[in-house]
């Protein structure tokens, strides 16, 4: 059942019918894959090769020049053709040596048959072996995905999966995870699974994220093919064989893409499962939010965690919000896009090593998170981890879900679980002030928000009072003459009264902006620039944003 190795030029030497020929150079090229053999006889070869033919001719084309071989010889170079046979005798009697030297530095096998031969003979041979050979991997293929099916059916045992790809291929399977530990078939040591992982991580660091199949030297006899295993978007693990060639055959190929999607379809549906089992952590989230649990040591139970006395933790709550349109995409799509996100969503938490609760409501993501303190960089650890997550949903909605927007909201990371409800209301007052305030729409933690903490803290009623109180004669008058002096106070403030910069934000002309602070001065007063009265009003203006530039009560005061 082990077929490891593509049928290549070497092979062909250990054909029967090649008991005389020899091999002159490109040695360094004998395990380029062999698909076709052809009879060539002409001078410009290019239209009519393929990539892995192998090539006969009487070498005719030599007769011309030595310029006009070296030619057709980097015809078949560049077309990838597997090797060249040339038969002295009939056409030519000796190849230059610009040839030769030419082949050596490509790696291109040049084989010399120094009597006739029959090429009718060859092409016989080899077409019937290689038909032969692909009727039977086929039949291989077509039983290892039968086998791959029942094994799928059966269970959701990745171990399962690989261990088969490992009796078909004969080689050494490794199984790297980024969510669930590494694993290899057969087993091998600590320190021999130690380098691979160095050299994968080295690879993955020095080339970025791998998105495809690839093919990396390990050092000088082996090396590994390796894929990718992706779900929505976003890599999970990856699959690799070790062999000893540097070119992997079709079959191995076939063999290693059939295991990732079957890796790729359990996974999947292992994150479903646990998706219906962890329906309960909905109940936990809610005690929280609604502040029916009190007790720290019971909450940290219902978590599965350990208690005050012997675990020091670290929490963070967050929302995370998406903007659906119902109409557009109806709610058949809808759920299961909310259902694909909520999967993604606990697939990341897990593959970033941090210990949640998950609730789904509509179109919101509740999430709590549990990270043990080791040290003083725990918390910046744990809000990295948050971070990656949010990257991660926000590269699923711009490939998968044609840039859904969503906003993200986390509370300030606390050390007691029965606080988490705080996070929460901290969360909604992030994604509040991200949608309404376009400086603020890239914030996700309730620490960056800045003064937008003080004024979310404040009631609205008396906010708008003070909105009025100090900004409303200008939002009136803006409302009556379309001037729009309320933005231009504050790109004026933003510039620190720097009259060229702001003209210059605004795209206007200065004259234009002397009349725009002239009319301010009049409505505001001459002292609406002194340090007092600039305070407020820049809160105000602060206010205004996050209100949403709502129509504001004006009553003179």
């Amino acid at each position: 059942m082990v077929e490891e190795m593509s049928f290549s030029v070497k092979d062909v030497l250990e054909r029967p019918l090649f008991g005389r020929s020899k091999l002159i150079a490109g040695k360094d090229g004998i395990y380029r894959e062999v698909r076709w053999v052809h009879i060539l006889e002409i001078t410009h070869a290019a239209p009519y090769v393929s990539k892995n033919d192998l090539i006969l001719t009487t070498g005719l084309w030599l007769k011309r020049s030595v310029q006009s071989g070296l030619e057709y010889m980097r015809q078949l170079i560049e077309h990838e053709t597997a090797g060249l046979c040339i038969e002295f005798g009939t056409t030519i009697d000796e190849i230059p040596d610009e040839v030769i030297d030419l082949c050596d530095a490509c790696h291109f096998p040049l084989i010399l048959f120094r009597q006739p031969v029959r090429f009718e003979e060859i092409t016989q041979d080899i077409h019937s072996y290689l038909i032969n050979r692909h009727f039977g991997l086929m039949k291989n293929l077509e039983k290892f995905s039968q086998q791959q099916q029942h094994l799928i059916l059966q269970s959701s045992d990745i171990p399962a999966i690989l261990r088969l790809l490992q009796s078909y291929s004969g080689r050494q399977i490794i199984y790297l995870s980024s969510i669930n530990t590494n694993k290899y078939f057969p087993a091998v040591g600590k320190r021999e699974a130690e380098q691979i992982n160095a050299f994968f991580h080295d690879k993955i660091s020095y080339s970025g994220q791998l998105q495809e199949t690839k093919v990396w030297q390990m050092d000088d006899s082996h090396f590994i093919l390796i894929q990718p295993v992706i779900c929505f978007g976003q890599v999970f693990s990856f699959v690799g064989i070790i062999f000893y060639q540097p070119s992997p055959s079709e079959y191995m190929t076939l063999l290693l893409d059939y295991t990732v999607k079957a890796v790729a379809t359990v996974l999947l549906r292992t994150q479903f499962l646990e998706e219906k089992i962890l329906r309960n952590q909905n109940e936990l989230i809610q005690d929280l939010i609604s502040r029916r649990i009190d007790n720290e040591d019971q909450a940290r139970m219902r978590m599965g965690l350990l208690s005050m006395a012997e675990g020091n933790y670290l929490f963070i709550g967050g929302i995370i919000e998406f903007k659906h349109n119902v109409l557009e995409a109806g709610p058949e799509r809808m759920e299961t896009i909310n259902q694909d996100i909520s999967v993604l969503t606990r697939s990341l938490l897990k593959r970033y090593r941090m210990h949640h609760l998950m609730m789904m409501q509509n179109n919101q993501i509740y999430i709590l998170c549990a990270r043990e303190k080791v040290n003083e960089q725990s918390p910046a650890s744990l809000r990295n981890g948050i971070q990656r997550l949010i990257d991660g949903l926000r590269h699923f909605a711009d490939q998968a879900l044609g840039g859904l927007v969503f906003h993200a909201g986390f509370g300030k990371i606390r050390r007691r679980l029965t606080e988490a409800g705080q996070c929460f209301k901290e969360a909604c007052q992030v994604i509040e002030v991200s949608q309404s305030t376009d400086s603020m729409k890239s914030c996700c933690f309730y620490e960056d928000m800045g003064i937008y903490q003080l004024l979310k803290a404040v009631p609205e009623s008396f906010l708008r009072a003070f909105l009025s109180d100090h900004l409303g004669k200008l939002i009136a008058y803006d409302q009556t003459h379309h001037l729009d002096l309320v933005h231009t106070l504050s790109v004026y403030f933003r510039y620190r009264g720097s009259k060229g910069e702001t003209a210059s934000q605004l795209y206007i002309h200065r004259q234009t902006l002397y009349n725009r602070l002239d009319k301010i001065k009049a409505i505001l007063g001459e002292n609406f620039f002194d340090s007092d009265k600039r305070y407020c009003l820049e809160m105000a203006l602060l206010s205004y944003e996050m209100l949403g530039n709502e129509k504001t009560d004006q009553t003179d005061r």
